[in-house]
This record gives C-alpha cells, sequence and structure tokens, in this order.
C-alpha cells in the first residue's frame, strides 16, 4: 500500500516522509476522501481553521505543489493530486490505501458472517484489524483531520466488536479476555465492549470478574454520564448473576418492544400535509404499505421516519428500520443479509438466524405473524430487493423509500415527493442556520431557497454553511451561489455533496439513458417532448422514450404533464456538469446543430398556418422517422414549444449558429406578435439582427428589421419604425427583391400613417399600386389599395378615396376576397359620408353588419404591419 493513514501518515511505504505540517494536513484531507474533489474552502479550513491569511490559496497551491514533488521523489505517478475548479482530489487504486482495504476486507467479513461463514469471517475481521498501527492520522493536530479521524477509529471499534462476536460464537473466549480488558479501560464508555468482556469472563469462569466490570461501568456512567447502564447491559447483568450464559445456545424471543427506528429529526420543516395524509391511510383507510419514492435529496428517508414515529402507538410489539443501500456507495443489501438484520433487530440470536435465504424469510414471516409492528425499508433499489420482506400479516405496517418508482410491487400506494414550496423552503433554511439570521433577510433567504431549487438536501447543506460562517450574511450565501461558474460545488459540507447523491442515482441507469440525461439539459427550454432526446442523441423513438422512462422512474427526469418532461434546476445543473466532463466539444456542437435544425424546420413548416414564410435558404428537413412523427403536430405545439423557440435563439447566438439565430427569431414572430409577447419578440430580433450583420446577409439584415418594426408600432414607437422600414426598402431596393420589397413598402406606408406623415404614406402606397400591378399580384393590390383608401379618406381627400374604395371593392368581389370587401366598403361609406352625403353613406355601411355612421372613424383601427 502506497498510503496509510490508520495510524501515522505513511508515504510510499514508511512513515513521516511528509514533514511539513501543512503539507500533511492537506494530504491528510485528501486521503480522507480518495477519488472525490475536497473544496478549497475546506482544505484552508482545515490547514488554517479560523484564521486564514489573505494569500491562503497561494499558499495551497504551494503545499500541493511540494507534494507532488515528493511523490515524484517516491517514484508515484505525476498525476495523483489532480487539479479541479473547485478543488483538489487524489487519485489512486483501492488497494494504495490502508483504509479502502480496511473497508473492503470488512465488508466482506461481514458478508461472511451473514452467510454464517463464521470462520471465514473471522479471518477477514482479523486481517482488517492488523492493518492498523494506532490512532488514525496521530500526529496531525488540525481540527477537521482529528474530527474525521475520530470517525475512522469509530470503525474500527465497531469491527473489533463484530470481530469478537464472532470469536466468541467460536468459543474462543480464552483468548480475548487480555485484548477486551485492554480496549474497555482505553474506551470506558463503550457498553459493547463492556458486555463482551461480561460474556468472556463468564464463559471462562470468572463470573465475579464479570460482576466486577459491570459494577466498574455503572460508577463510570453514572459519574462521568449521570445515567445507568443501557437495558442490554442491565439485562446481561442479571444473566450473569443467573448464571444463565450458555454461549451458543438457544435463547428465548424477545419479550421487550424492539426500538430500532432512527430519531426524528427535531427540525422536521414543510410535508405536513403529506404527513398527514400517509397516517390517515394508515389508521383510516388501513393501507398497510406504503411506497414513498422521488428524487434525490427529496427527503424520502425523512418523511418515512417522521410517518413511522407518529403511528408507532399503534404499533407497540416492534419499530424496524434497515438501510437497503439500493442508492449508495455500497452495494445494495442482498435479500439474505436484510432479512437477517431485521431478526437480529427483532431479537433472534446469531446463531439460530437460519443460513440459506427461505429458511430466513420463514422464520421473519413467523416473527412477525403475531406482532403488530411497523418496518421501514429504507433506500430500496428495486422491487425485487423489497418484495420478499413484505409480511403476510395484517397488523404489520411498510414504510418502503426509494428513487426509483417500484412499479412491480403487486401492493402498496405510492407517493412520489415534490420539492418544498418556496415558504417551507425557506422555512427549512431558517431552521438549520438559524431562524434570526435568515428572517432578517427574507429576499435573500429566498434566493437562496430558490438556488438550491427548494429540495431539501441542498437546502440543509446550504444551511449548514451559514450556520459554521456566523459571519457569514445570507446574502453572502445567495451571492456565491449566484455568481458560481459550478453551483453545486457551493453546496456540500463535510462527506454530503448535492452532487455526489445525484451522482447515485445516474450510475445505476443504463448507458443510452445516461447519454440522454446529459444531452437533455442542452435543451434550453423549460420542458421538452420526447421527441427531443431523439433528436439530441439520434436515437429511434422508441428507445429514446425507454431512457426517459427510465430517468422519470429514478426522479432524474420528471413529466411534468404527459409527454412533456423537464429536469429540476440541480438536476440539470449536474447533467451539464457531467456533459462538459463526458462528451467532446466537437459531439455538444453536434447535438446542438441537431436540436436546431429540429426546431427550425418543424417550426417552420407549422408556423405557415399563421402566415406565409420564406427563409432562404429553407430548413434542412429532419431524418424520416421524426417527420413522419412531427407530420400530425399543429398549433399547438408552437403555442407550447413558443419559449423554447425564444431559448433557442439565444443558445443559437451563444454557440455561434447564426443562420439559424434568425432564422428562427423570425419563425417565432408570429406566436409573439399576436401573443402579445413583445419583449421576447425585440430580444430575438435583436439577436437576430446581430446575426444576420455578422453573416454579413443583408436580406436577412432586412428581414430582422421589417420585424422588428412591428414591435415599434405595436408600441407606439412609430418614428423608430420608420427608421427600421426606410433601412429595409432600402435593402430590398437595391437587392431587386420585389416580392418582400412590395411587404416592406407596405409597413413604411403605414408606419409613415400613424407616425403623422400621411402625404408620405400616400406616396409609398401609390408606389405600391403601381408594383402591385407590375407583378400582377391581385390580393397585394387588394391590400395596398385598402391602405391608400384608408389614408386618403384621412387626409380629406375623399373623391380619390371614393375612387380607390371602388377598384378594390371590383377586385375583391372578383376574386372572393370579402374581408377587404368589408373594409372597402366601410371606408367609401366614410368617404361619402364626409363629402355630405349621408343617405348613401348609411345604406353602404348597413351592408357591413355591425357597423354604423358613428362607430366609423378615421384611425388606427385594423392596421396591422405584416
Amino acid at each position: 500500500m502506497r498510503f496509510g493513514i490508520l495510524g501515522p501518515l505513511r508515504v510510499g511505504g514508511g512513515e513521516a516522509t511528509v514533514t511539513a505540517g501543512r503539507d500533511r494536513t492537506v494530504l491528510a484531507m485528501l486521503l480522507l476522501r480518495p477519488g472525490r474533489v475536497v473544496p478549497v474552502e475546506e482544505l484552508i479550513d482545515a490547514v488554517w481553521e479560523e484564521r486564514p491569511p489573505a494569500t491562503a490559496r497561494t499558499q495551497l497551491q504551494i503545499c500541493v505543489s511540494r507534494l507532488r514533488q515528493r511523490f515524484a521523489a517516491l517514484g508515484l505517478p505525476a498525476d495523483t493530486i489532480v487539479t479541479d475548479p473547485a478543488g483538489y482530489g487524489i487519485r489512486i487504486e483501492p488497494d494504495d490505501l490502508d483504509a479502502e482495504v480496511f473497508a473492503g476486507t470488512v465488508e466482506t467479513a461481514r458478508r461472511n458472517a451473514a452467510t454464517g461463514r463464521l470462520i471465514e469471517a473471522r479471518q477477514h475481521y482479523r486481517e482488517a484489524l492488523a492493518l492498523w498501527r494506532g490512532p488514525a492520522l496521530a500526529g496531525i493536530p488540525a481540527r477537521t483531520v482529528r474530527l474525521r479521524a475520530q470517525a475512522l477509529d469509530e470503525q474500527r471499534l465497531a469491527t473489533l466488536e463484530g470481530c469478537v462476536d464472532i470469536e466468541l460464537r467460536l468459543r474462543m473466549a480464552p483468548d480475548l479476555v487480555d485484548e477486551l480488558t485492554e480496549a474497555v479501560e482505553r474506551n470506558p464508555l463503550r457498553e459493547r465492549l463492556r458486555g463482551q468482556l461480561m460474556l468472556a469472563l463468564s464463559a471462562v469462569g470468572r463470573q465475579a470478574d464479570a460482576l466486577a466490570v459491570y459494577r466498574e461501568g455503572r460508577r463510570i456512567y453514572a459519574e462521568e454520564l449521570g445515567i445507568e447502564p443501557g437495558a442490554a447491559l442491565q439485562e446481561l447483568h442479571q444473566r450473569v448473576l443467573a448464571g444463565d450464559l450458555a454461549l451458543g445456545g438457544p435463547e428465548s424471543r424477545a419479550t421487550a418492544p424492539v426500538r430500532a427506528l432512527p430519531r426524528a429529526i427535531s427540525d422536521f420543516t414543510g410535508r405536513q400535509q403529506t404527513v398527514a395524509r400517509l397516517v390517515r391511510e394508515v389508521e383510516e383507510e388501513g393501507i398497510r404499505v406504503q411506497l414513498i419514492d422521488g428524487m434525490a435529496g427529496s427527503g424520502k428517508t425523512t418523511l418515512a421516519v417522521q410517518v413511522a414515529t407518529a403511528v408507532a402507538d399503534r404499533f407497540p410489539d416492534a419499530q424496524l428500520f434497515v438501510d437497503l443501500h439500493g442508492h449508495s456507495e455500497r452495494s445494495p443489501v442482498p435479500t439474505t443479509a436484510a432479512v437477517a438484520t431485521l431478526l437480529r433487530q427483532l431479537g433472534v440470536p446469531p446463531e439460530r438466524v437460519p443460513i440459506d435465504l427461505a429458511g430466513r424469510l420463514a422464520m421473519w414471516r413467523s416473527e412477525l405473524a403475531d406482532r403488530r409492528a411497523v418496518v421501514v425499508l429504507d433506500n430500496a433499489a428495486d422491487a425485487g430487493q423489497v418484495a420478499p420482506l413484505l409480511p403476510n400479516g395484517p397488523d404489520c405496517l411498510v414504510l418502503i423509500t426509494s428513487r426509483r418508482r417500484l412499479v412491480g410491487l403487486d401492493s402498496g400506494r405510492p407517493s412520489s415527493l415534490p420539492v418544498l414550496d418556496s415558504d417551507e423552503a425557506v422555512e427549512l433554511l431558517a431552521r438549520v442556520a438559524g431562524a434570526e439570521r435568515v428572517t432578517a433577510e427574507p429576499e435573500a433567504a429566498a434566493e437562496v431557497a430558490r438556488r438550491c431549487g427548494h429540495l431539501p438536501l441542498a437546502l440543509r447543506l446550504a444551511g449548514a454553511r451559514l450556520a459554521h460562517r456566523p459571519r457569514w450574511r445570507v446574502a453572502d450565501l445567495a451571492e456565491r451561489l449566484a455568481g458560481a461558474s459550478e453551483p453545486l460545488a457551493e453546496l456540500a459540507a463535510g462527506e454530503r455533496s448535492v452532487a455526489q447523491a445525484f451522482a447515485l442515482s445516474y450510475e445505476q441507469v443504463s448507458p443510452v439513458a445516461q447519454r440522454v440525461f446529459r444531452l437533455l439539459a442542452m435543451h434550453p427550454g423549460a420542458q421538452a417532448d420526447s421527441l427531443v432526446p431523439a433528436v439530441l442523441a439520434e436515437l429511434p423513438l422508441p428507445e429514446a422514450q425507454d431512457a426517459l422512462d427510465e430517468l422519470v422512474d429514478v426522479h432524474l427526469v420528471e413529466e411534468a404533464e404527459p409527454g412533456r418532461y423537464r429536469q429540476h434546476d440541480l438536476i440539470r445543473e449536474y447533467a451539464r456538469m457531467l456533459g462538459a466532463q463526458r462528451g467532446t466539444a466537437e459531439a455538444r456542437r453536434a447535438a446542438t446543430a441537431r436540436l436546431l435544425d429540429f426546431h427550425l424546420y418543424v417550426g417552420a413548416t407549422l408556423v405557415t398556418s399563421l402566415g406565409p414564410i420564406a427563409l432562404r435558404p429553407a430548413p434542412e428537413p429532419v431524418r424520416p422517422d421524426l417527420e413522419a412523427a412531427t407530420a400530425g403536430l399543429n398549433r399547438q405545439w408552437l403555442e407550447e414549444n413558443r419559449p423554447t423557440l425564444t431559448a433557442l435563439v439565444r443558445l443559437a447566438e451563444q454557440e455561434g449558429f447564426l443562420r439559424h439565430s434568425w432564422q428562427l427569431a423570425r419563425v417565432g414572430w408570429a406566436l409573439n406578435y399576436y401573443g402579445g409577447h413583445l419583449d421576447d419578440l425585440v430580444e430575438t430580433h435583436q439577436i437576430g439582427l446581430r446575426a444576420a450583420e455578422r453573416l454579413g446577409d443583408d436580406e436577412a439584415v432586412a428581414t430582422m428589421l421589417n420585424y422588428l418594426a412591428s414591435a415599434d408600432y405595436r408600441r407606439g414607437r412609430f418614428a423608430e419604425a420608420v427608421r427600421r422600414m426606410e433601412v429595409a426598402v432600402d435593402i430590398y431596393q437595391r437587392l431587386h427583391r420585389l416580392d418582400e420589397l412590395g411587404r416592406a413598402l407596405g409597413n413604411l406606408g403605414t408606419a409613415y400613417s400613424v407616425d403623422g406623415h400621411p402625404r408620405q404614406a400616400i406616396e409609398v402606397f401609390e408606389s405600391l399600386v403601381l408594383l402591385a400591378r407590375r407583378l400582377v399580384d391581385p390580393t397585394a393590390l387588394i391590400n395596398w389599395l385598402n391602405n391608400l383608401s384608408f389614408t386618403l379618406v384621412g387626409l380629406g381627400r375623399h373623391d380619390e378615396a371614393v375612387r380607390m374604395c371602388r377598384n378594390q371593392m371590383a377586385l375583391a368581389r372578383q376574386f372572393g376576397n370579402l374581408r377587404q370587401l368589408g373594409n372597402a366598403i366601410g371606408h367609401l361609406g366614410m368617404a361619402r359620408h364626409r363629402r355630405g352625403e349621408r343617405g348613401p353613406a348609411r345604406r353602404l355601411l348597413s351592408e357591413r353588419p355591425g357597423t354604423s355612421v358613428t362607430s366609423c372613424r378615421c384611425g388606427r383601427v385594423g392596421v396591422t404591419l405584416s
């Protein structure tokens, strides 16, 4: 092993090869979290604690440089210490670090013990204990290191206790007395060790010494803690007095109630309605299996424990809990090991637990047959892991939590946990960080809650950072979260982080689903349909849907409504981080191009229902299966994806897809204009104008100016509309684009008219009439005659207006244009009314339903730039 922390720090096979105190602290911090990035702030806190100098980051870099030089001198790889934007990490193999070897060996021992292979279990336990050379990281005084080293020391004691249990069952008590005596002297408050020493002494006939060990422990507990020994140690004392300690013999079933639930947290916040509903379903509806699923960090375990505690009085015989590690760094707990744990919680002696799974399950069901028990099966991997553990009796309640929807279970009522609402999120932050601080800065607190996505885990970690930094304002944390290049790095405390929680879910889905997950974060809209992953990942539609379903099942993607999917903000950030780490820039750019091409083609195809649209060059058709899938789409798809089209314009500019940028803006114009989304219209077309100018595409520039003028018109900024349209007209004239020139002149004439320049408007409209006749375009001719007659009426040139109206009416009748026929009649009626021909005007206007002389006036009614 190249590194050792189970004792004094060891590098390269020898002790004290790193002598500088700060270097030793930094290396210790990295080795305590191998394979993970330790944030710079944590390293600085560990080295300098409460008073880091202004040059702390620079000095930290020097420490890391010295360590790399030391490693190189020892022949270790140059990239052993890796640099990350958030901090530093150490890259080592599992057998390079004694703590990793220890953990793996202990896990092997526990598996052997769970399956009845006691000799093999003892051998592995002893191999693990032999790795220890003293207290973990002895000689490094840094407080943070000492706290984490104490956790390792605790693991060593727990391992020793597990080993001693096995050795007592193997009748090895004579060999244990001295070791246990020393261990109890060093750890006098540890009741399990004291009880094991009493068992060993009794087994070798030293009952008096066993009773003395108990009396000494009772005195210590009273003097130092003010409590009596625990129930298990008191019961053992009574058995020593009674001489009833035949090790390995059958024991009677425990009759005392079993209390194995974790403590319900005191700052439980939100979810009150959910808790009340689940309790009501248990107590009033008799629901005996509750399935609680939700995304990582949503508080499933906390909720299950809260509910179990609330109904505990209805299930007084036993309250059991087992972590199945379905989504953790450990492998999922096999059913055979899980049921063994539950049987031991019920008081079944280890030697009575059957070796085979069938025997254990039979005993489990028998033990619960006449008990009223609540069982929490936490963190289930899938339905197959928990189905065998469901009791048969009607008097037991089972609460199952999982990140995965357990659709394979035959029984159970599911509940999917959403994130907290905004008020609950702020309340949770206040309970963790302190109510006074949070109440003093309500806006900053709400911003922190929003940046945390209202996710309980993220809120707890953010609150913990505030609680441990009393000089920080809440606004300081909000600013850090807002300005961080990687916000997830800010949501970490100690060994816990939001990114780590998400990673456990991500690693358990298929490679195809992982790829879809990473790529889906590139979609800039709030929601996406099932076509989007097929486009991004170049997957057939059925495979894309399967990947989406898989991601929904583990709450990495949420199906907001049927067929519409979204990612939680923090999960999207995690997916983006993975995409940047695991995909090439070329692959991401290709996926972006596919996404833009798809929406441009489909949007341009569908938006023709709102009016003609001509894009040059024309969008490329999508692949055949996608074209078939989009054939049935309609205006509803456009309305649902309007925000997405707006966001795609921004994305196209950011990624340098200039043609897509202006063409997508054009596609979204009708949706934004007629829907009243003028801010989006202006933003997208300004982006499109910049793109067209960068491309040197004058026609695209004119197009963007034309549609920007429409927003100016709607906002009453008529002079600005005139200015834009004059530039657009000049461009179309220079390019000799007569069809687009006619549209631009029509809009310019309308803009002149409403901006108080009717004579210029009439000149434009007269030129348009000539242009329409030249182009032999009757529809355009009718429209421009309409605008001309309207403007003439406004100027009081009634005779000319009457003549134009009659031409318009004749053409409208000839070509069946009823809308413009109505407009012509209205304008003619107004002109004749203004000439004093009241009677004929009334008769004309009576031909237009709902129109009267008094309601007709020259103004801006009915004029629209197009």
